[in-house]
């Protein structure tokens, strides 16, 4: 009796464990991060070193805008598996976020580390395209002085062009945009329409019109076109 006693507790006690990650699964796909953040922690209590559990905790604080407590959990996961790029962009990623938040001269010390994960995240999955859109993003946001370059987003604008033409007309298109020159913009945008035809194209465009080209009736007929197609 004792020894079916110990078996039913041996294997009761992972599917308990089982069902607290899904429920913490559950409830981060609904939403409801501060529910999961709680079982997730609970499930890692158990499981120090589980992969997925610490990228969800990592996911939960970057959705939460706790930037320091997600860096926490992706430093660890490109600890124990380096040669996952994922890890190293989402890193990049929240120290970028941090970076925004802090002062400008400790923001300036961080350029380096953030630039080096996305570029490691590439190195790692040369197909890697949210890496380089982060790239592209980070070379316009920084001033010239301390590596701000239009030529180096165009750069990666490019290499989207060879692994996603929809990708390459967009970030093509946002460069244009932040430079103000509207009508290339435009054309770009209007080419990634003409390749994907995705929501985003024809929000880009929208947008584009309505904030920028001050063209509100472009905007209408853009998303007039966009509703049109989908029926």
């Amino acid at each position: 009796m004792k020894i079916v006693l110990l078996l039913v507790l041996f294997f009761a006690m992972p599917m308990h464990a089982q069902s607290d990650f899904s429920a913490a699964e559950k409830s981060f796909q609904k939403g409801e991060y501060h529910t999961a953040k709680n079982l997730f922690e609970k499930y890692l209590s158990a499981h120090p070193d589980d992969l997925k559990t610490l990228e969800y905790l990592g996911d939960i604080h970057g959705h939460l805008k706790q930037w320091q407590p997600a860096m926490t959990y992706y430093g660890k996961l490109r600890k124990l598996k380096p040669n996952d790029a994922d890890y190293h962009y989402k890193y990049g990623g929240v120290l970028g976020m941090h970076a925004k938040e802090c002062n400008k001269f400790k923001a300036l010390g961080m350029i380096g580390d953030i630039r080096k994960s996305f570029e490691k995240a590439i190195a790692l999955n040369p197909k890697h395209l949210e890496a380089r859109w982060a790239l592209i993003e980070l070379y316009l946001q920084l001033p010239g002085i301390v590596g701000g370059s239009e030529s180096k987003a165009q750069k990666y604008a490019g290499e989207l062009q060879q692994l996603s033409p929809v990708d390459g007309y967009l970030a093509k298109g946002h460069i244009a945009e932040y430079f103000e020159r509207y009508t290339t913009a435009e054309k770009f945008y209007k080419q990634a329409i003409s390749v994907g035809g995705s929501r985003t194209t024809y929000q880009k465009l929208a947008d584009l019109y309505k904030n920028k080209m001050n063209q509100p009736e472009k905007a209408r007929a853009t998303w007039a076109e966009f509703n049109q197609k989908k029926k």
